[in-house]
């Protein structure tokens, strides 16, 4: 198996978790905190698509599908458009609400189709390739990549946590 293709198997796991959290959710469960400073559903797979789209399209030198399929206006946010969520205070990831699921998987899906896209274009060579000097050492793409897997993987587990948590309490 070829390292791209486990990075690309790697993304898929967080298609599916993503998935089976806001499947069928109704948009009061997606919008929920079980308490005003914590993070809801919405935010967190808001916030792991918005790393993963910025991410990937950086070094892939593409513009976002963010930009490109006009989803800042179709969240319509409160927030500037080139917000992804990192270092938000709770005020602010408490203005991250959709109406529906399908908004949320729309954008997931179309982010996740360009990042598989990418990695499945990729040659192993290609992963010791320095995107990101302003670190020490300088970040490859082989580590950036991992970086986004393990950010989005923990986020989808905690957008599946926080479901658990409001359908066994009830606050939906």
């Amino acid at each position: 198996m070829k390292a791209t293709d486990v990075i690309a198997d790697g993304f898929g796991r967080i298609g599916e978790i993503v998935h089976e959290v806001v499947d069928g959710v109704p948009a009061e469960l997606l919008n929920a905190r079980v308490d005003p400073a914590a993070n809801s559903i919405t935010w967190l797979v808001w916030h792991l698509t918005r790393i993963q789209d910025d991410h990937i399209a950086d070094a892939a030198g593409r513009e976002q599908v963010w930009r490109t399929g006009d989803w800042a206006d179709r969240f319509a946010l409160p927030l500037p458009a080139a917000a992804t969520g990192y270092g938000h205070s709770a005020r602010q990831a408490g203005t991250v609400r959709v109406d529906s699921g399908a908004l949320l998987l729309g954008y997931f899906d179309a982010v996740h189709e360009q990042s598989l896209r990418f990695v499945r274009g990729l040659a192993a060579a290609d992963l010791d390739r320095v995107v990101d000097e302003r670190w020490d050492p300088p970040v490859t793409l082989g580590v950036r990549l991992v970086s986004v897997l393990a950010d989005d993987l923990q986020h989808a587990g905690q957008a599946a946590f926080v479901r658990g948590v409001l359908e066994r309490t009830g606050d939906s």
